[in-house]
């Protein structure tokens, strides 16, 4: 009877062992199944590829690939899913928008996920490869183009500005500052929003603060987990593959001798006594001859063609991603759309006139170059943007004239304009009248600017706007001050 009962006991010690064993499994089981639902099906499929490609399969820290990639999963299902809810709540132009905006962040999510599990491809491969982002991208601007006299053109502005962020995975090596300063080329746009909504929907102010915290927790996102760029699953720690064998009937390369710094004892004492041979070690120097001359022989003086780099195909440049596309002609154009006159594309087209309009009227000019622009009567407010070498000639405005992004532009009111605003132009020249002696004028990210003053015998005074500015720290605060020119 004892014997049996120590049997017995011993059976269910060994079975409480196992079970024990079993819990442990299942529960190692259950954390790698919640970290595999953080990679989407394709990522796990192009993982699966990649792997089966490569005999010698390349040692990754999971944990790293894991928080990239659940950590740009948590950006959408955060910040992005309140800027989209957002702009659901405004409607119209702006929702529509943000379906783009949200479709090109998840299609840049799953092409972190592929990075987390492949080597980082050649340049040529990489252009293919953010080819689906950059047609996103240009989705999103298009849409901004093709809607220019909506009610919310600025919303659509500061996002098509902006979202040029999502470049970030060609920058190296600090791909985080670059997220930075499309954040601020957004800004203007933005500004406009607060400054247009903020008494009238309070909804439009959600939407500013959702966009911009998009955008901020993308910037934390790249700075600390890609801090020097996109980081690619052969760039943590793993080995990289063996190369690749010699092609056929090709030799193999020769065997590399020794590297060793190491020089001969005898050849460095010659060395140091050939220096130190004083006068004497130009004595084996060849003398220059008066025919060896070069400004007694001007024949010698024709040299090799000077060295010129090799130039990158036009054709490569404008495939990468993030490059300048080719402007594209677009037709002119100058209607009235209700109380926005809209003057696009015009090329030297100095005859432009806008009459009869009223004063709620707004004048939108785009685009446009070596052109002038006469607005006659009383409006409330003109707006240049990507302009060049443009002249505008208005009576009177209610509020304001503003230049966006333009190169060489002039100005001239007649009578009274309460406020004129620069931002990113290079080249504006005021003409003031002397109704507009209490202009307001205020600038940012601009140079080259000179308000005009008329005098009394109907000549201007010109005067520069200050771009250079000294800061200093006073107390708790900073004072600015205007550096002049000492030209």
């Amino acid at each position: 009877g004892e014997s049996e009962e120590g049997l017995l006991g011993g059976h269910c010690a060994e079975l409480e062992a196992l079970v024990t064993r079993l819990e442990v499994v299942t529960s190692k089981l259950e954390v790698t199944l919640s970290a595999l639902q953080s990679f989407s099906l394709p990522a796990l499929n192009n993982c699966h590829l990649e792997l089966s490609r490569n005999s010698s399969p390349i040692a990754t820290d999971s944990q790293l690939t894991m928080n990239a990639v659940a950590g740009y999963r948590n950006l959408i299902q955060g910040p992005l899913s309140n800027y989209v809810k957002q702009s659901n709540l405004i409607g119209g132009h702006v929702a529509e928008h943000a379906k783009l905006v949200e479709d090109a962040f998840n299609v840049q999510s799953s092409y972190v996920e592929m990075a987390s599990c492949r080597a980082d491809p050649g340049q040529s491969e990489q252009v293919n490869l953010l080819g689906p982002t950059s047609a996103k991208i240009m989705a999103i601007q298009e849409f901004r183009e093709k809607n220019r006299s909506s009610t919310y053109f600025n919303h659509l502005s500061a996002v098509s500005e902006s979202i040029p962020a999502l470049g970030w995975v060609t920058i190296k090596p600090a791909p985080a500052p670059y997220i930075k300063e499309m954040s601020d080329a957004g800004q203007f746009y933005t500004n406009r929003v607060l400054k247009d909504w903020k008494e009238k929907d309070k909804k439009h102010v959600e939407w500013v603060k959702a966009w911009l915290e998009t955008l901020a927790e993308l910037y934390k996102y790249v700075k600390e987990t890609h801090t020097t760029g996109l980081v690619w699953a052969a760039s943590k720690g793993g080995v990289a593959p063996p190369p690749p064998p010699p092609l056929a009937g090709m030799p193999s390369p020769p065997p590399i001798g020794d590297l060793s710094l190491q020089a001969d004892a005898n050849d460095r004492t010659a060395l140091f006594a050939e220096i130190n041979q004083g006068e004497g070690i130009t004595r084996n120097l060849k003398k220059v001859t008066s025919e060896m001359q070069t400004h007694k022989n001007p024949g010698l003086r024709t040299g090799p063609a000077p060295f010129k780099p090799t130039t990158v195909s036009s054709s490569f440049k404008h495939n990468l991603p993030g490059a300048p596309k080719p402007a594209l002609t677009k037709p002119p154009v100058f209607t009235r759309d209700g109380k926005k006159w809209l003057v696009e594309n015009q090329i030297g087209n100095h005859g432009l006139i806008i009459e009869g309009a009223d004063m709620n009227n707004v004048v939108y000019m785009y685009g446009c170059q070596d052109s002038t622009l006469t607005v006659k009567g009383k409006v409330n407010s003109v707006f240049l943007d990507s302009c060049r070498k443009t002249s505008v000639l208005v009576d009177s405005l209610v509020s304001s004239i503003e230049f966006v992004n333009c190169q060489s532009v002039q100005m001239q009111v007649l009578g009274k304009v309460p406020t004129i605003t620069i931002d990113k132009t290079d080249g504006c020249q005021m003409y003031l009248s002397k109704d507009s002696m209490d202009v307001e004028i205020v600038s940012s990210k601009s140079s080259e600017m000179n308000v005009l003053i008329p005098k009394a015998n109907g000549e201007y005074t010109e005067l520069p706007i200050a771009e250079q500015f000294k800061t200093l720290v006073s107390g708790k605060g900073l004072v600015t001050t205007p550096v002049e020119s000492k030209g």
